[in-house]
């Protein structure tokens, strides 16, 4: 294949002058790439008329590039030649027992996956497992070479990433390989030093039993994660918010209350915290959110509506997912408090993030507001958003 050729009818994504490739192997570059641009696999395949299957052996690792394949990478990158560079310089990150001095890997690949965050928070699971996937396999095949300190740092930052794979999976629709990822990470976590994991999984676990419905099982996982010797505030907090949530479910409004009270108090002692910990930060989120929520799963639509209005525009969460979930949330109550319109409206300005970005959760959001939609008389418009919405929900 002649690398012109290849790029013919792309656009190059291009760089700023002088930003420099993100570090690690071919393959990981290439996916960081990807997902920064937030094109599929078989967007990229299509701008560098390369094959899927290509690109998914690249970024694996399982492959390395040809020099006419780096070229067309390199050509719908925009990346003046540096993928060529690179792939010809053999700088593959396979042979793990060259990675003398683990500092760098570490330092870079934490840089990368604050990156994939914030990509996955705006675009879903799509465009950046992986990428997850591909520099989980580099750390694990990494970890066993290194000694002292720096092999604990490497394990821990596999089980960083493993963890979110976890996340990535379950915002799949995907929950048997996510409890398989958070597994993972408790096992690396703990070849790393560190137990917080641990403490940490049985919320992550809390989560996945509360999405497939199994309230006493969320319940009973995040009183686990609260009483584990290695939780910490900010763990003790997200299992609050988890039992606050499974009470609300079961319709038990005191341990509801007792359980947001608990999620308050232990978010205070986070605010100012710099040590590492897992799950999204607690200071950035809003307890009147959290306890409009908790009203809407105890069926009380008129506080949640009047909550969800007094906080969530102005203190919305920044990232499109939260956004998303938080608004079909306040929808779902306007709608269960027979304010339909605004619930409509709502919902109609949410519909395009929701696709964008293709949430498992966030849709299940959707199909309670499917549900509450549908036992109020709605106008022609508003049942063609309903049932379009129905549809989006069922994925």
């Amino acid at each position: 294949m002649d690398p012109a050729d290849s790029a013919a009818g792309t656009v190059p994504a291009g760089r700023p002058a002088g930003t420099p490739l993100p570090p690690g192997d071919f393959g990981v570059v290439l996916a960081t790439l990807r997902a920064r641009q937030g094109w599929s696999v078989r967007e990229f395949a299509r701008r560098a008329n390369v094959s899927e299957g290509q690109i998914c052996n690249l970024e694996s690792g399982l492959r390395n590039p040809t020099p006419a394949v780096a070229a067309a990478c390199d050509a719908a990158f925009g990346t003046g030649g540096e993928l060529v560079e690179l792939a010809g310089a053999g700088r593959r990150a396979a042979r793990v027992e060259d990675v003398v001095e683990a500092g760098p890997v570490v330092a870079g690949y934490e840089r990368v996956l604050w990156d994939l965050k914030d990509i996955g928070r705006s675009t879903g699971p799509r465009f950046v497992t992986a990428s997850m996937k591909s520099i989980t396999h580099i750390l694990t095949d990494a970890g066993p070479h290194a000694v002292g300190e720096q092999r604990a740092e490497i394990w821990l930052l596999a089980s960083r990433f493993a963890e979110y794979t976890g996340w990535m999976a379950q915002e799949a629709g995907n929950p048997a390989e996510a409890l398989r990822w958070t597994n993972l990470a408790v096992r690396w976590g703990a070849q790393g030093g560190d137990e917080t994991v641990a403490a940490y999984a049985l919320v992550r676990k809390a989560f996945i039993a509360q999405h497939r419905g199994d309230t006493d099982a969320a319940i009973g996982f995040a009183d686990r994660a609260a009483g584990h010797p290695a939780a910490t505030p900010v763990i003790r907090a997200h299992a609050a918010r988890r039992a606050a949530q499974g009470h609300a479910r079961r319709g038990d409004a005191v341990a509801c209350r007792e359980a947001l009270e608990r999620f308050s108090s232990h978010a205070a002692e986070v605010i100012g915290h710099r040590t590492p910990h897992w799950g999204p930060r607690v200071e950035n989120g809003n307890p009147r959110l959290i306890e409009a929520s908790c009203m809407l799963s105890l069926r009380r639509f008129e506080l949640a509506a009047d909550l969800f209005a007094a906080e969530h525009r102005p203190a919305a969460p920044a990232d499109s997912n939260s956004q998303a979930r938080f608004a079909v949330r306040q929808a779902t109550a306007l709608a269960g408090a027979g304010r339909l319109d605004g619930a409509c409206q709502i919902v109609e300005a949410t519909l395009p993030v929701i696709k964008r970005i293709d949430s498992a959760t966030v849709r299940a959001e959707l199909g309670r507001f499917v549900e509450q939609a549908r036992t109020r008389r709605a106008s022609t418009g508003q049942l063609a958003l309903i049932e379009a919405s129905a549809d989006l929900a069922s994925g």
